[in-house]
């Protein structure tokens, strides 16, 4: 299920991003990126429609993923 990210409250949304972004642990790009790029970065794409905030009831669980990796995924339920 797609949940519009503007339904969010903004702390929410930022705190999800946040996670999102943390998931990984460490990042080995070649630049150095802050946190608060990293999130204007997801930001952008979310409002850009390039990635979607999807709710899996099945796990409980909320992500951000590709809008076609979301289609896939929501096109399987």
């Amino acid at each position: 299920m797609i949940i519009p990210h503007q339904q969010l409250s903004s702390e929410a949304l930022q705190g999800l991003i946040e996670e999102f972004i943390t998931r990984e642990g460490t990042d080995y790009g070649a630049v150095e990126v802050s946190l608060a790029q990293k999130l204007d970065q997801v930001k952008r794409q979310l409002d850009r429609g390039n990635v979607v905030i999807v709710f899996d009831p099945a796990s409980e669980s909320v992500s951000i993923l590709t809008k076609h990796d979301a289609k896939l995924m929501t096109s399987n339920e």
